[in-house]
């Protein structure tokens, strides 16, 4: 991408400003030299491992940043050269390095036990070993970077000391005398020339026999070296010789053995720098309140919600852009000062972010297109060095972008139009934006010319959108008003910058007819956008409304059910007192039979009467098991309707929870489904009726659990959280997992059919956009439900509070639960939160 774009849309400062996090000075080297990617998967592979460090960081605040380290590039590239050594100082530099990589690995390992860094300890997996370079480093130096008391140098090291000593004792023996106390200006040795000396009174130089090494600048000082400690001196320079040599003989040694190692220490050098640098961005997306877009796929489009330009801090005013399918145009409009460039660069400025692995500071929901080239024509391009005035600079910019651009790019073109006659300007506009919808090319303008806000209305793949202007401070709110063009309100603006009223009145006389429609215009539109937004407000409570009468409809025709089902289980206990007055008639008849003759009429009648004993106890105990199945489901299904309006009403889901439970009930297979599924199949002929096992129920097909046999052919099923006693006839036989379909894939309130069938004791919901966490949630909820799971944990950490927000909303508002609190602070405190089911 163009350098000259990428300045003037702010990439460089923000990417400077992230670099401060980086924690090695070669990463700060790379990052500075960062641009946005060409490649999707470079930057997805970015955004992936950014994401992990984010929630790494999330999870606890002592988490371990990685080590720093100090440059080791040109070092390792000095380990190849013949007969290069190491100095002492190298060799503890590239120890803390590879120091470095064993502490973060080391910590992302044991995060990895309760969080998903599964990027990171893939990139980790690749970085080559260094067990032998570190245990070869380390034999020689201690932690601190000091040369170990090695064997062959242990012993020339006792004897500088041993020399150090006798020389330092001679020297006692001169300064303690009382016989030199006139003689010595000082009772302190001196160095100079790196040998220690006695500051003697010049003119009693000829007292101490020895070397003179320096005098005084008075020169009334002289600094002789005695006789005795000459010898004593020289050997002990002679010894620190041999030391430096067996030091570098030692340095050497350790250098050639490093070297076959300089290439996979190169390699883990360039992996260290990719996890600095994704790290710095998620620290810095944690400091800022940032979130990482989503990626727009084919049924997604650019979508920005509460955007915050990053060098605006906490001035800015939070704005929300999003493009209908189909829109590839966004025509801003509306008065100066009201933010429509800083929306343009903020827009354009969060792609090249997005496409580096950056976060940006954004709501949960954003979403992004990848973009392989950006264009933009922004402020004053007028250029006294190349003869341009402003309308030559920006038909520069135009035309590169005209001439380039394809349905990939991005194309920003701020105050289209200005800078020369605004006919022939809008005239040009137009047919500019002809050619760029053409090409299929993604375009942001900002405008004031009227015939471009038509243009807008006149294009299908167009949208207009205005920055909000409060009429009655006679400001901008800074807001964006999406598919209504704006006003310029350059007049108010005027008089509110302090230009006399009798210009401005004048000003208005000048203003057409036909400028005063437009303006007419947009005003009506504007009315009818805030009109059509509190219709839609009021059909949203009314469809409320009408769904929570039909649900209290069906509660009361319920319960009249009910009750019939009540009188009816009377009427059964009157039939059983029928059976046993039956039962006594039929000891009366064994007995008749005893006593008489046996003979074949009597015996059928006996037959008979039995026969019709046991099909009226039939009819009776099957009409009253019809009548408890039909009341079971027509509960869970009021249950479902309430979930329903409860989710739709707070969370706004596209998909309900009653649908999401429609579709996990359609597992039913055809004789040809069973052909295409093949061998994989054969699973079905295991299964048989136990307690444990998945079943689908009824005619609604309804999940349910086997919890225990209730007599022969019937079963006590778990249908949520309600139980109910079936016959084997009305029940379907699933499979506990079904994965090795490979054309099928059972869902379970958005979660596949290999998510784990139990629910969780503690459910981490870390690192989870919004709409997932939710999923998982629900889940979560149904499975407790099944499993009669009343109480459970959800680890959402504290982060920016986003996640915590929404999973506390969701339960606010969730019909089974009872009660939820934030967990006791050496247990996770407002990271955790504890939920009790009904």
């Amino acid at each position: 991408m163009d350098k000259k774009t990428l300045n003037e849309l702010d990439f460089y400062r923000i990417r400077e400003e992230i670099s401060s996090f980086c924690q090695s000075e070669e990463s700060v080297f790379m990052m500075q030299r960062l641009e946005p990617f060409s490649s999707p998967e470079e930057m997805k592979e970015r955004k992936a491992l950014s994401r992990e460090w984010f929630s790494y960081y999330s999870a606890s605040s002592s988490a371990s940043r990685i080590q720093g380290w100090s440059s080791v590039y040109n070092t390792l590239k000095s380990l190849k050269v013949q007969g290069f050594a190491l100095s002492l100082a190298q060799v503890y530099e590239l120890g803390q390095f590879l120091k470095s990589i064993e502490k973060i690995t080391l910590s992302i390992k044991n995060a990895s036990q309760k969080l998903e860094l599964n990027n990171l300890l893939s990139l980790l997996e690749t970085i080559p070993d260094i067990t032998l370079p570190s245990s070869l480093i380390f034999q020689i130096i201690t932690p601190e970077g000091e040369l170990r008391d090695l064997p062959s140098i242990r012993a020339i090291r006792e004897k500088i000391a041993g020399l150090n000593q006798r020389l330092k004792a001679l020297l006692f023996s001169y300064t303690s005398n009382q016989k030199y106390a006139d003689i010595l200006e000082s009772t302190v040795p001196v160095l100079r020339g790196g040998r220690q000396v006695l500051a003697v009174k010049s003119g009693r130089r000829s007292s101490i026999p020895g070397i003179i090494h320096e005098l005084s600048a008075s020169g009334q000082t002289v600094y002789i070296e005695p006789e005795e400690c000459v010898l004593l001196s020289n050997e002990l320079v002679e010894q620190e010789f041999l030391l430096d040599t067996e030091v570098r003989k030692i340095l050497f040694e350790l250098t050639q053995n490093l070297s076959p190692h300089a290439q996979n220490l190169k390699e883990s050098l360039k992996i260290m720098e990719k996890l600095d640098i994704t790290s710095a961005a998620a620290l810095w997306g944690k400091e800022n309140g940032g979130i990482w877009a989503e990626d727009a796929g084919e049924e997604d489009t650019l979508r920005i919600l509460k955007a915050r330009h990053p060098l605006l801090r906490e001035k800015a005013v939070p704005i929300d852009v999003s493009f209908m399918k189909g829109k590839r145009v966004l025509i801003i409009t509306g008065p100066n000062t009201g933010g429509k460039t800083v929306t343009l660069k903020t827009i354009a400025l969060f792609v090249l972010l997005n496409q580096a692995g950056f976060p940006v500071l954004a709501g949960e929901g954003t979403c992004l297109p990848f973009f392989t080239n950006v264009f933009a024509d922004i402020g004053d391009s007028q250029s006294m060095d190349e003869s341009l005035s402003t309308f030559s600079g920006h038909m520069k910019n135009i035309a590169r972008a005209v001439n380039y651009s394809d349905q990939n790019s991005l194309v920003l073109l701020d105050e289209l139009g200005s800078g020369t006659d605004p006919l022939e300007g809008s005239a040009i506009s137009m047919a500019v934006l002809d050619r760029l919808i053409e090409k299929k090319a993604f375009v942001l303008i900002t405008t004031h010319q009227g015939v471009i806000k038509n243009y807008g209305y006149t294009k299908s793949e167009c949208i207009n959108a205005s920055v909000e202007f409060n009429s009655e401070s006679l400001s901008p709110t800074y807001r964006i008003l999406m598919g209504v063009p704006g006003e310029s309100h350059a007049l108010e603006i005027a008089k509110k910058s302090g230009l006399p009223n009798q210009i401005v009145k004048a000003a208005s006389q000048y203003i057409v007819s036909e400028k005063a429609d437009v303006s007419s215009l947009i005003k009506g539109l504007t009315k009818k956008h805030s009109e059509l937004d509190e219709l839609t407000k009021n059909l949203t409570e009314k469809e409320e409304a009408l769904l929570e009468a039909e649900i209290k409809n069906r509660e009361k025709e319920l319960e009249l059910k009910e009750k019939e089902h009540k009188l009816n289980k009377n009427f059964q206990s009157e039939s059983q007192e029928f059976i046993e007055e039956s039962r006594k008639k039929l000891e009366n008849l064994v007995r008749i039979l005893r006593e008489g003759e046996i003979t074949r009429e009597k015996t059928l009648g006996v037959k008979q009467f039995i026969a019709d004993l046991e099909n009226e106890a039939e009819k009776i105990d099957q009409s009253i098991e019809d009548e408890e199945e039909d009341l079971t489901l027509a509960r869970l299904e009021i249950q479902e309707m309430s979930k329903n309006r409860v989710s739709h009403k707070k969370t706004k889901k596209k998909t309900s929870n009653k649908e999401a439970l429609k579709n996990a009930s359609t597992f039913a297979f055809s004789e040809e489904d069973k052909k295409r599924a093949g061998a994989s199949f054969t699973v079905e002929e295991e299964l048989y009726f136990r307690p444990g096992q998945d079943v689908l129920a009824g005619k609604a097909k309804t999940p349910g659990v086997l919890v225990s046999q209730k007599g022969k052919g019937k079963w006590l099923v778990q249908l949520g959280a309600i139980s109910m006693v079936m016959k084997e006839s009305d029940l379907i036989l699933v499979p506990h997992q079904v994965s090795t379909l490979a054309d099928y894939e059972v869902c379970y309130s958005g979660e596949s059919a290999s998510s784990s069938s139990r629910p969780e004791f503690e459910l981490k919901l870390l690192g989870l956009r919004a709409e997932e966490a939710i999923k998982r949630l629900e889940h979560q909820i149904d499975l407790c439900i099944i499993h009669n799971f009343k109480n459970f944990g959800i680890i959402h950490g504290k982060g920016t509070g986003a996640l915590q927000q929404t999973v506390r909303d969701y339960l606010s508002h969730c019909s089974h639960v009872k009660d939820f609190k934030f967990a006791s602070p050496e247990d996770g405190g407002f990271g955790k939160t504890y939920v009790e089911l009904y």
